[in-house]
């Protein structure tokens, strides 16, 4: 038996016993993202249910561009699909409400033709219990957490929110991150307080915080010096193709551990880094298409005043827009995550343990 969606809730429907008969009917009813899925069984999705106090009919939030109910049993199905562990069906509903708050601009994540997916960065205590990964490879392959859970979110904005690729999904080409896209705070390796912390949240609390990314560019650089690395950064952000600059968005930086100390040790905090990076980074308009250049004149005159081919496009409206995480292992690393333009990153808590919660095995 598998469970479907319904108006109404989730009823329970005939599916194949053979596993990959099973995957292909998934795949027919357009409920798959093209890699295996577990069959969400009545007594898999009745264990994903008790890690949650909440009632299964109770709506999280409301999915667009369908405008489906994301209800807890519903995110719970998803869940069981991509294969989370029970124990992370709590941070998923966190991470569901985060992108269905309206600064987000889920609608437009949605259904744009951008390669625009969920980023979703985990934070506190549940990081370690739940086993996800902050060090090695954190933003790639070989974390069943980080894996699943992105994995499980995509699945609900797809199944729930009906963005099907090719009918609201509008992607041009999309990006593997619409797979999944999932990583924690090297929150121990970090020189400053945690995202979460720096966002109004509890240090003890765990949270997820869900950023509209458009991809990854690696910034591999050995410099040795703040001022040196801030440079390089900065010139690496000002390109004529972003979304950033053409609505003035909001990127986010990944910083390595050792890029982060480097800066610290030379007395920058995060404000420090912000407005050196927002400074640098600026970039003439006249650098854009003529098109993206008159697009740019409509979009952010009232913000700037009169722009000209001359006027120096500052990537964000102000340095509190420019996300900084510190996330990965040893290595001169650093990621550049540009964004959507048109969203901004939202922070929710994830509650405390209910009894049947249990720290996982790393």
């Amino acid at each position: 038996m598998s469970a479907r969606q319904t108006n109404t809730g989730a009823a329970l429907v005939e599916a194949p016993e053979d596993l990959e008969e099973y995957n292909r009917w998934v795949m027919e009813r357009c409920w798959g993202d093209g890699l295996p899925v577990i069959p969400a069984t009545r007594d898999r999705v009745e264990r994903m249910l008790a890690h949650t106090s909440r009632a299964a009919d109770d709506v999280v939030a409301v999915i667009a561009p369908g405008f489906g109910a994301a209800t807890v049993q519903r995110i719970a199905i998803n869940a069981v699909m991509a294969g989370c562990r029970p124990e992370l069906l709590p941070v998923l509903i966190a991470a569901v409400e985060a992108i269905a708050v309206p600064e987000f601009n889920l609608q437009g994540v949605q259904a744009t033709t951008n390669p625009v997916a969920p980023l979703v960065i985990v934070n506190g205590p549940l990081v370690r219990e739940l086993g996800l990964n902050a060090t090695y490879n954190c933003l790639g392959q070989g974390n069943a957490a980080n894996a699943t859970l992105g994995r499980a979110l995509r699945l609900v904005m797809q199944n729930v929110g009906s963005a099907l690729p090719g009918d609201m999904d509008r992607a041009t080409q999309g990006q593997p991150g619409k797979f999944t896209f999932c990583c924690a705070e090297n929150e121990s390796e970090s020189p400053w307080a945690p995202l979460h912390v720096e966002r109004g949240l509890p240090a003890g609390s765990s949270a997820v915080t869900a950023v509209g990314a458009a991809g990854t560019l690696n910034m591999n650089t050995h410099a040795k010096n703040a001022a040196d690395l801030l440079r390089v950064i900065a010139d690496t952000l000002a390109h004529p193709t972003s979304n950033d600059y053409w609505i003035g968005g909001e990127p986010w930086i990944i910083l390595s551990p050792e890029h982060a100390h480097i800066l610290a040790r030379e007395g920058y905090g995060k404000g420090d880094v912000r407005r050196a990076l927002w400074e640098q980074s600026k970039m003439r308009a006249g650098r854009m298409a003529r098109k993206d250049f008159e697009r740019t004149q409509t979009g952010r005159t009232g913000e700037l005043g009169p722009i000209d081919e001359d006027t120096l496009l500052p990537i964000s409206p102000s340095p509190d827009l420019i996300g900084l995480v510190v996330a990965g292992a040893p290595g001169t690393h650093s990621v550049y995550v540009p964004t959507f333009g048109d969203t901004r990153a939202v922070t929710r808590e994830v509650p405390g343990k209910t009894s049947a919660l249990q720290p996982a095995v790393s």
